[in-house]
C-alpha cells in the first residue's frame, strides 16, 4: 500500500464520520476514486489536530509537504478538502510571464513600496508574489516576514545570496486572526520585506499602507476585477477602520510600486494573462500615477495603456528618468 508520499494527486477528500479519502482518479475530467495509503491514519490525525477550533481555513506540514486544508460541515458529518501545496516555491521566470515584465520587476528590488496582485480565486496571485519574494531573498538577501491565513507556499528558511551573504524568511500566521496586530509585530521585527497574504480587513489594509511607506517592501493580494478595482478595494479596506478616505489615498500614492491584476487562460497549464500599473520607483521625480491616486479621481485607464504599450516595445516605462 502506497505512502501519502508516494501518492501523486492535488487534492484529497476526507469524510471524517468514516475515514474514507478520496483523490481524482486521472483518467476522467471530474470524477473521484477511493483513495488508501498505509500512513493515512498519522495523516488523518494530523489534519484533525491542527484544526484551532474556530478558523475553517488553515494549513499544515507533513513530511516536509504543505497542505491546504479547508474544513467543513456536512449532513453526514466533518469532511475536509485539502490541496497539496507544492514542495519548492517556483521561479517567477517560468510561471509565464513576459520577459519585459519579470525583468522589470527585478528592478524593484531594492526599492521600498507596496507590489499588489489582484485577481479572482484561483488565479495565482499568492504564487506571484511568493516567486517574487524569492527571487529578491536569493538576489539581495535580507530579513522577510510573512502573514499568511493558511500558509500555501514553502517560503520558510535561509537563503544562499548569488553574490554572498544570507536572506531569512520566517512565515507566521495572524495573532488571533488580527491582521493588524501581526503586522505591527512584522514592524517591530525589523524586516526587509514583509508579505501579507491577503488584504481582507480594515486593519490589515491600514497597516500595509502604513508600512508601504515606511522603507519596507511589501507585498500582498486582494480579490478584484482589474487594476483600478484593486486599488479602489485597499481604500475602502482602509477607510472602514481607523484611517480616513483622504488618507488611505495619499499613502498609496506614496506608498505604490506597482500594482498587477491577472487571470489564468488556456487549455492544460494556464498562464497568466496580466495587467499593470507601475509607480515611478524613483520618488525624487515627477510622477503622474501617483498624482492620479492621490486625488482620488481613479481615471487610470490610459496610463495602464500607456504603460503595457511601452513595455511590450522594450520602452523605459518612465522617460523621465532617462
Amino acid at each position: 500500500m502506497p505512502t501519502i508520499a508516494d501518492t501523486k494527486f492535488s487534492d484529497i477528500y476526507i469524510s471524517a464520520s468514516d475515514r474514507k479519502a478520496y483523490i481524482p482518479d486521472k483518467r476522467t475530467l471530474n470524477a473521484l476514486m477511493l483513495f488508501e495509503a498505509e500512513d493515512f491514519d498519522q495523516f488523518f490525525a494530523l489534519v484533525e489536530n491542527s484544526w484551532d477550533g474556530v478558523n475553517s481555513s488553515y494549513s499544515l506540514c507533513y513530511h516536509g509537504v504543505f497542505y491546504r486544508v479547508e474544513r467543513g460541515e456536512a449532513i453526514s458529518g466533518v469532511y475536509y478538502c485539502i490541496r497539496k501545496m507544492p514542495s519548492s516555491t517556483p521561479s517567477i521566470r517560468i510561471l509565464g510571464y513576459p520577459t519585459e515584465l519579470v525583468n522589470f520587476l527585478m528592478t524593484l528590488r531594492r526599492s521600498s513600496g507596496l507590489i499588489l496582485c489582484s485577481g479572482p480565486t484561483g488565479s495565482g496571485k499568492t504564487t506571484t508574489i511568493s516567486s517574487l519574494l524569492k527571487e529578491f531573498l536569493t538576489k539581495e538577501g535580507g530579513f522577510a516576514y510573512t502573514i499568511e491565513d493558511p500558509t500555501e507556499q514553502p517560503l520558510d528558511g535561509i537563503y544562499m545570496v548569488e553574490t554572498g551573504g544570507l536572506g531569512l524568511c520566517k512565515q507566521t500566521l495572524p495573532i488571533n486572526g488580527n491582521w493588524g496586530e501581526s503586522l505591527k509585530s512584522a514592524l517591530r521585527s525589523k524586516p526587509r520585506y514583509i508579505m501579507v497574504g491577503e488584504i481582507r480587513t480594515p486593519d490589515a489594509a491600514s497597516e500595509v499602507l502604513r508600512a508601504a511607506t515606511s522603507g519596507h517592501l511589501v507585498f500582498s493580494t486582494i480579490h478584484a476585477n482589474n487594476v483600478t478595482d484593486a486599488i479602489n478595494s485597499v481604500i475602502k479596506y482602509a477607510s472602514a477602520g481607523d484611517m480616513s478616505e483622504d488618507l488611505a489615498y495619499d499613502l498609496f500614492s506614496r506608498g505604490m510600486l506597482g500594482v498587477l491584476h491577472q487571470v489564468l487562460v488556456g487549455k492544460g497549464i494556464k498562464k497568466p494573462q496580466v495587467s499593470f500599473l507601475f509607480a515611478n520607483p524613483d520618488t525624487s521625480k515627477g510622477d503622474q500615477v501617483r498624482g492620479i491616486i492621490k486625488s482620488g479621481k481613479l481615471n487610470l485607464g490610459t496610463s495602464i495603456e500607456t504603460q503595457m504599450t511601452r513595455m511590450a516595445k522594450g520602452l523605459n516605462l518612465f522617460p523621465e528618468n532617462d
